[in-house]
């Protein structure tokens, strides 16, 4: 989801940091957000509240004597979520001891939304005792206390206390709205692609990068799913909170598959699983003698076919269909043959689908006999339509 029509308080306080505040207000804004911004004096001295304004497209509010009387009333009571980046050790005390001195305080004692609040400060601060003190208050007050980032400090020590990336704070705010409609549920994603070795140097394999079921796994969290995820060999960042299991060669994903298919509710097999395998695995380098060779392979055995043959009843199961021809023809093949709830149909011939990018175009095949096309979308709002299919199957 984008944060379109969400309305969001942005407090900034006084911290080299604020600098970040300015692109975390463009994010948001670009996100569809609507931003409002409060500073504390402090903070003026870092950035002027003038570069706030023009690009919020909204006064700054930075003194409880420039405006009316009930400006933090009326402030407080206006947004979804309040937004303090960075927060301040100074900051941080004066909210966990209910501290009333400038706009900020006074916004943040008015406000009836939740509060998120993303501490910046060196790094002996953000680990004394009254610092950890007042976070753990804040957190019992029922505030989203963002970690911090470890790095290069202002101070030129490095450690703990950088606020984090405005990019980061983003995905934060994006899992606060997002609703938590799998909550309770145990879903388990295979994505990637598997190695099958022809010696100790080479394999087979595709060009799956695993982008797509990385997604569904990181969204699924999102959702407030338990995830388990079965990534093949790739490169690419994996999500937290997930159960992260690394596999290699079609083998290996059905072994992990068959081991956690019993206790999930939803199975969602986007991986791009081996068809075959060498008969013969060289114990040793395979050597150039002639000008022709001559590789034997054997079937492997179907990963999603063996799962679906033990499926439970009121289980979920979703499969992928990767065509390049008679596309829909094949899927509903596949659908059928695997007894599977829906397969997420897509093409090769389709621009800008398939591996290794970052959009999908995706066709929705369903048991029922439906079939649902969708334009051509980012991988992640991909991943959130074919979650909302697997919530409208949900009991």
């Amino acid at each position: 989801m984008n944060l379109a029509g969400k309305k969001i308080i942005l407090g900034v306080t006084g911290s080299i940091a604020s600098y970040k505040a300015v692109f975390l207000l463009r994010l948001l804004q670009k996100e569809g957000a609507e931003v409002r911004v409060v500073m504390t004096p402090d903070a003026e001295r870092f950035v002027g509240s003038l570069t706030f304004a023009s690009l919020s497209g909204f006064p700054v509010f930075s003194g409880l004597w420039s405006h009316e009387w009930s400006a933090h009333v009326e402030m407080g009571l206006w947004g979804d979520l309040m937004l303090v980046a960075p927060t301040t050790a100074n900051t941080l005390a004066k909210f966990a001891n209910g501290l009333c001195d400038n706009a900020l305080t006074a916004v943040y004692l008015a406000a009836k939304c939740p509060v998120m609040l993303a501490p910046a400060m060196d790094r002996d601060m953000i680990t004394h005792l009254a610092t950890r003190r007042n976070l753990e208050t804040l957190i019992q007050y029922g505030n989203i206390v963002l970690p911090t980032d470890s790095g290069y400090l202002a101070s030129k020590l490095e450690g703990e206390g950088r606020m984090l990336e405005p990019e980061n704070i983003v995905t934060y705010i994006h899992d606060f709205f997002t609703p938590k409609l799998l909550k309770g549920k145990k879903i388990m994603v295979t994505a990637g692609p598997t190695q099958e070795a022809l010696d100790p140097v080479r394999y087979l394999s595709n060009h799956s990068s695993g982008k797509m079921g990385i997604v569904i796994a990181e969204e699924a969290t999102r959702m407030g799913a338990e995830v388990t995820l079965l990534l093949g060999p790739t490169t690419l960042p994996v999500p937290k909170n997930v159960n992260l299991i690394r596999v290699i060669s079609a083998a290996d994903m059905l072994r992990y598959a068959t081991v956690h298919a019993d206790f999930q509710d939803i199975m969602i097999y986007a991986a791009a699983v081996a068809d075959y395998t060498p008969e013969q695995i060289s114990e040793i380098k395979i050597k150039k003698k002639s000008e022709d060779f001559t590789l034997n392979l054997i079937k492997t055995v179907d990963v999603l076919k063996t799962i679906s043959e033990t499926k439970k009843q009121g289980q979920i199961l979703v499969g992928f269909a990767l065509e390049t021809d008679n596309e829909i023809e094949n899927a509903k093949k596949k659908l059928v043959s695997k007894s599977l709830d829906f397969v997420v149909l897509n093409s090769l011939r389709d621009k800008g689908a398939g591996f290794a990018v970052d959009t999908n175009k995706i066709t929705i095949l369903d048991n029922k006999g439906n079939i649902e096309e969708y334009r051509l979308k980012p991988k992640q709002e991909v991943a959130r339509d074919i979650l909302t299919k697997v919530v409208s199957l949900l009991d």
